[in-house]
């Protein structure tokens, strides 16, 4: 039959034919993809499943600017006391460098508790800026489908007016985390996007009485179970650098880290839990 048809009129049909092949193919695979996206045909993973709640695992406690971790004794031994197998991450760089450098110490550490443990996901502590490391590992390096729960500690989540200070007047002693802890850099507007990403529950405590997170609010997390320590206990005055060994902090960890759901404390909890915390 298409011999009989005139050059220009053989190549018409050809080409429409072939479009026509195309269209169903293209009609095919798009049934195809609906068949194992989700039900209203969209193209997206589907929900994104929470870890399990109620197995508590090994807990990491992340150090904040400096790696310091000699404050976190009290607090190790309260956890090892209430039956959990606890470490301390050491930061690369004294935890003045890169911070997403110190975000793959903390990849690299939570993949050997596991292996080791045999655990099905940890429990992170984060202090100070150690508090935005573990924001770092769980948004970026796959961490949310690790962590159980992450609590951070008078995190500067939103960045710090000290570190901007530092980086105006003497930029020399400002290095890499320094920097990067300024309100509005890079490394912060890209994390809070999304404060909170699916998987872990996040816990954020902050003192009213923090002259090294600035101002103190930025301690907060959209998403998150907010605790502010005066909240719970009227006369606290505990600043940024006491929050890992005080009591009150030790027992609203031991309490918020528990197989129980997290829940905000109220103000008649605060005997309790510095009773806890200083057991």
């Amino acid at each position: 039959m298409l011999e009989s048809l005139s050059p220009p009129r053989r190549r018409l049909v050809l080409t429409m034919a072939a479009l026509v092949a195309i269209a169903v193919l293209a009609l095919a695979l798009l049934v195809g993809v609906r068949a194992f996206g989700s039900d209203d045909g969209s193209l997206g993973a589907g929900p994104s499943v929470d870890v399990q709640q109620d197995e508590p695992g090994p807990v990491l406690l992340v150090p904040g600017y400096g790696g310091g971790t000699d404050g976190f004794g009290p607090l190790q031994s309260a956890l090892e006391a209430a039956g959990r197998e606890v470490r301390v991450l050491d930061l690369p760089g004294n935890g003045e460098g890169d911070m997403r450098a110190q975000a793959k110490a903390l990849a690299s550490a939570v993949d050997d508790v596991l292996r080791s443990s045999g655990a099905s996901s940890v429990d992170i502590v984060g202090y100070s800026a150690g508090g935005v490391v573990a924001r770092l590992w769980a948004q970026e390096l796959g961490g949310s489908e690790q962590a159980r729960r992450i609590m951070t500690l008078g995190s500067p989540h939103h960045g710090t007016q000290l570190a901007a200070l530092a980086e105006r007047l003497a930029p020399s002693e400002c290095p890499e985390a320094c920097q990067q802890l300024v309100p509005g850099s890079d490394l912060l507007d890209s994390i809070n996007r999304d404060e909170t990403p699916a998987g872990p529950a996040y816990i954020a405590l902050w003192t009213t009485q923090d002259q090294t997170v600035t101002p103190p609010e930025s301690g907060r997390l959209d998403g998150a179970t907010n605790i502010e320590l005066q909240s719970v206990c009227g006369d606290s005055r505990v600043s940024h650098g006491g929050l890992p060994k005080d009591a009150l902090v030790i027992g609203l960890i031991l309490s918020e880290l528990s197989g129980d759901p997290v829940s905000a404390p109220a103000a008649s909890d605060c005997s309790d839990l510095r009773a806890a915390g200083s057991a």
